[in-house]
C-alpha cells in the first residue's frame, strides 16, 4: 500500500498502518476519522513530502503519533491536541525555532536514532513545550547537551551520543529533572562541571555508564536514589563521596571498573549504610571483600563475582551485632577461592539459602 486510502468512521479512535510502503497523506484520508486518538504510520515510506498539505491538522483528538522508521527530516504540522511523539530512526537533521509551535500539549517526545547535534537545534526549539516530561535523543551525533531544554523535563535521555563534556548551562532550568541518562558517551572526570548536580535536586536516577570516568563524581545530587556507574575505568572510591546522600541511594552499580581493594577506602561509603540496598561490585580487581559491607544496614543484593577474591574473612560479609539482615543475594563466583577455608558461619546473615553463589570459582593455575 502506497497511499492512505479515505477512511470513514465516527467510532474509531486507534489506527494502525505501519509496515506498508505509504509516502502520501491525502488530507481527505482522515477527515472520516474526526474521533481518531491514537495512529501508528510507522515503517513506511514518508517525507517532508508527503505531509506538504498538513493532513493531520483536522484530528483535534490526536494524543499519540508514531512516525518510527520513515525518511522524515523535519518536524511536519502536527494536531495541537498531540501529547506523545515518535520520530525515531528518521533522518532528522534540524530543530528549527517555531517547530513545535503547534504542539504545546506535547508530554513525550521522541528522537530517537536522527542525524541531530547541538548546533542543528535552535535555542528556542523546545521554548513551546511548556509541558514537556520526557524527551529522548539517544543514538544522534551530540557532543554536548542542548540549551533551552524545557524546564518541565523529568526525563532526559541521551545514551549512545558523542557527549564529551556535561556543563551546567542546557541543564540549569531542569530542576524537576528525575532521570537522566548520559550512558555509552565520552564523559570523563574533567568533562563535568562540578556545580552541575547542584541545580538538579529532584534527580532520582542518573546513568553514566559505558564512559571514561576514572574516579566517583564529586556533589552528586543529594536526594539520587540510583547510581549507574558501570563499564567505566572507575580506580577510586574517594572517601565520604557519599556522605551527604545519608537517606537517599539505594542502589549502586560499579560493576566492570579498575576497582582495587587498595582503592576502596574505608570511609568510601559513608552515607549509604542505611539506604543502600543494591551493591554492584563485580568484575573488577579485588582481592579481598571491602570491610565496608557488613556495615550496611539494608542490604539486600551484593555482587562481587569475577574479581580476584581469595579468602573470606569470618565477620566480612555478616557482622553478629548487625541484627535483622535483609540480604538476600551473594554473589562471590568466579574468584579464587576455596571451599574449606570459608569460616563456617561466614554467610549466616544471608536470608535466601539459594541466594548465595559459590560456583564456579577460577582455576588457580591459569
Amino acid at each position: 500500500m502506497t497511499h492512505l486510502p479515505f477512511f470513514q468512521s465516527l467510532e474509531a479512535t486507534k489506527l494502525d498502518m505501519g509496515e506498508n510502503n505509504i509516502s502520501t497523506i491525502a488530507p481527505q484520508s482522515l477527515l472520516g476519522l474526526p474521533n481518531l486518538e491514537t495512529l501508528d504510520l510507522s515503517q513506511n515510506q514518508l517525507d517532508d513530502e508527503s505531509f506538504r498539505q498538513n493532513s493531520m491538522l483536522n484530528l483535534t483528538f490526536l494524543r499519540k503519533l508514531n512516525l518510527d522508521n520513515n525518511e522524515i527530516t523535519r518536524i511536519p504540522a502536527l494536531p495541537p491536541s498531540l501529547e506523545e511523539l515518535k520520530i525515531n530512526n528518521n533522518k532528522m537533521t534540524v530543530l528549527t525555532d517555531h517547530c513545535f509551535e503547534g504542539v504545546k500539549n506535547l508530554l513525550k517526545l521522541e528522537l530517537r536514532m536522527n542525524t541531530l547535534y547541538e548546533a542543528s537545534v535552535s535555542p528556542t526549539a523546545f521554548r513551546p513545550l511548556q509541558k514537556l516530561l520526557d524527551l529522548q535523543l539517544d543514538k544522534n551525533r551530540f557532543r554536548f547537551l542542548p540549551v533551552g531544554l524545557p524546564s518541565s523535563l523529568q526525563v532526559l535521555r541521551m545514551k549512545e551520543n558523542l557527549i564529551e563534556e556535561v556543563t551546567v548551562e542546557p541543564l540549569r532550568d531542569c530542576i524537576h529533572l528525575k532521570v537522566l541518562d548520559l550512558s555509552h558517551n565520552y564523559i570523563h572526570d574533567q568533562s563535568i562541571t562540578n556545580s552541575i548536580w547542584t541545580h538538579l535536586k529532584s534527580l532520582e536516577d542518573l546513568d553514566l555508564s559505558h564512559n571514561r570516568l576514572t574516579s566517583i563524581p564529586m556533589n552528586l545530587p543529594r536526594f539520587l536514589r540510583k547510581l549507574i556507574l558501570q563499564h567505566n575505568k572507575i580506580r577510586h572510591i574517594p572517601a565520604f563521596a557519599f556522605r551527604h546522600m545519608r537517606v537517599s541511594l539505594q542502589s549502586l552499580h560499579l560493576s566492570h571498573n579498575e576497582l582495587s581493594t587498595e582503592s576502596v577506602e574505608r570511609h568510601s561509603f559513608v552515607g549509604t549504610y542505611r539506604s543502600l540496598k543494591e551493591l554492584l561490585l563485580d568484575n573488577n580487581r579485588l582481592r579481598d571483600i571491602p570491610r565496608c559491607v557488613r556495615q550496611f544496614k539494608n542490604l539486600q543484593v551484593l555482587r562481587l563475582e569475577n574479581n580476584q577474591i581469595r579468602q573470606v574473612r569470618q565477620w566480612a560479609v555478616c557482622h553478629p551485632r548487625n541484627s535483622g539482615s535483609t540480604l538476600a543475594s551473594v554473589h562471590l563466583e568466579y574468584n579464587l577461592l576455596e571451599e574449606e577455608s570459608i569460616p563456617p558461619k561466614a554467610f549466616f546473615c544471608v536470608t535466601d539459602t539459594q541466594g548465595l553463589v559459590l560456583f564456579p570459582q577460577q582455576d588457580k593455575r591459569t
